[in-house]
């Protein structure tokens, strides 16, 4: 049976598909049923929507690491600590650089 989150921001995509929050939602909520493969691609498209939105760097990075998807993930870390030290979105920049750790040790 399919998501009714998922199927909810679909639905609101279809109308809206330049809605960076409809395509972060939607990939956490692909997030939440371990679906990475979709994860993915719903939060590169919330980056290409809106490459400021630091949030989605880290769920992107976590989902590529989940994925198992080890230099991708790097370089969205790498990626998103810069975006995110623009916005000075201190908690992100933690969180990147901790997910970041786990991969270079």
């Amino acid at each position: 049976m399919p998501n009714p989150k998922i199927e909810q921001f679909k639905k609101v995509l279809k109308m809206d598909p330049q809605d960076e929050t409809m395509w972060f939602g939607l990939g956490k909520a692909y997030m939440g049923d371990a679906n990475w493969e979709d994860a993915i691609s719903a939060l590169d498209q919330c980056i290409a929507v809106k490459p400021s939105y630091s949030a989605a760097f880290y769920a992107l990075a976590q989902s590529l690491q989940r994925q198992g998807t080890l230099d991708r993930c790097l370089e969205v870390c790498n990626e998103g600590i810069q975006v995110a030290t623009t916005n000075r979105d201190l908690l992100v920049i933690k969180q990147l650089e901790e997910l970041k750790q786990t991969l270079v040790s």
